[in-house]
């Protein structure tokens, strides 16, 4: 007698089988990815229409429902549009999601809660700095454990001037300077206490607001006399008419974005969770119906449920049609019918021992 595997045995061990296959592709896929990227997790999924270049939706921007993988590049090594418009630069010319410049993915100053996708203008970077009140910022470092206190404000740190800045690196050796003028690269400004940039295509690169010059603002974006607070990015969104995210402080007429703290400062590189990679469609949108938070699925555009419907298609598809076709390979392959000759021989032997 031969003893065969009773059928719910089989089904339970097939199915485990392929339980364990699919963890396995998907655990493989989510690690090349983070190899890919370097951050977990690896991809985002856009909520928003702030980066929008078309209403109807593309591929090449970024749209609600998208996937933008997340590279985890060295904040430092992120090119901003200034950098990417100025002629003798070495990134000029460097573009990504439809318009020059990187764009980076950051905490709205350092706060938990959802990130923030939007395209990096320019960066500030200290020129002269002076030692701060060390004395001072010890006494507001020990009130700082009290309930209720703040962080030292550029008073306290900063008595004589400038911004109080506590990420850099002093001359005497000491974590935090005050910064008294600041650079651009990819503008002329240098050594400035205030930070006044014109994106008219004469002094930087040209940014178009898309929108009519009217009373004080321009039709491309000017950065006016804004003051820092710390070293950083400026962002903004591709589709937000150049309100930037620093604000009317930086920009006339800017709404600008607002953390649990304010209106976001310019973007510290601690800040930045990492800078967006390649452009996944559409396979967010799924994520955005079922969410019970945030804006949903209020920003898709149509052809995005267009662009998803046909993805989910395909998948289903695809097996249909190549089912039957690798069936008929295997079918006709010399391999196959050697094997239906040993099964056939194997059978005949099995039949013999049990006779005898």
């Amino acid at each position: 007698m031969v003893n065969e595997a009773a059928p719910e045995t089989m089904s339970l061990t097939r199915l485990a089988r392929e339980v364990a296959i699919a963890v396995a592709m998907i655990a493989l896929l989510v690690g090349g990815l983070f190899l890919h990227t370097g951050t977990m997790p690896p991809l985002v999924v856009v909520e928003s229409s702030s980066m929008v270049h078309d209403e109807g939706g593309e591929i090449g921007s970024i749209d609600a429902g998208d996937l933008i993988l997340v590279h985890g590049r060295n904040p430092d090594g992120i090119v901003t549009f200034a950098e990417a418009t100025q002629a003798n630069h070495p990134d000029f010319g460097y573009a990504t999601h439809g318009m020059e410049g990187d764009v980076v993915i950051y905490e709205k100053n350092g706060e938990q809660g959802t990130p923030i996708i939007h395209r990096a203008i320019l960066r500030v970077v200290a020129n002269a700095t002076a030692t701060p009140d060390r004395a001072a910022l010890a006494e507001a470092n020990h009130r700082m454990d009290e309930p209720h206190s703040a962080e030292p404000t550029d008073d306290v740190a900063c008595p004589e001037g400038g911004a109080w800045d506590p990420t850099l690196r002093d001359l005497d050796g000491g974590m935090g300077t005050c910064v008294l003028t600041w650079d651009v690269p990819g503008t002329p400004v240098r050594n400035q206490s205030t930070v006044t940039v014109h994106f008219d295509g004469t002094e930087a690169g040209y940014y178009d607001c898309k929108r009519p010059a009217h009373g004080n603002a321009e039709a491309y974006l000017v950065v006016h006399q804004w003051e820092p607070t710390h070293e950083g990015l400026l962002t903004l969104g591709d589709a937000n008419r150049c309100s930037v995210d620093q604000g009317p402080s930086a920009t006339n007429g800017s709404a600008g974005v607002h953390g649990a703290n304010g209106i976001v400062e310019a973007i510290r590189t601690d800040w930045v969770i990492g800078r967006a990679g390649a452009e996944i469609p559409w396979l967010g949108v799924l994520k955005l119906v079922l969410s019970s938070s945030g804006p949903g699925a209020v920003y898709v555009p149509n052809s995005s449920y267009i662009g998803l419907a046909g993805v989910i298609g395909a998948v289903l598809a695809v097996p249909l049609f190549l089912d039957p076709l690798v069936l008929r390979i295997f079918a006709s392959s010399p391999e196959r019918e050697e094997a239906k000759r040993e099964r056939a021989m194997d059978l005949m032997l099995k039949a013999l021992e049990e006779e005898e």
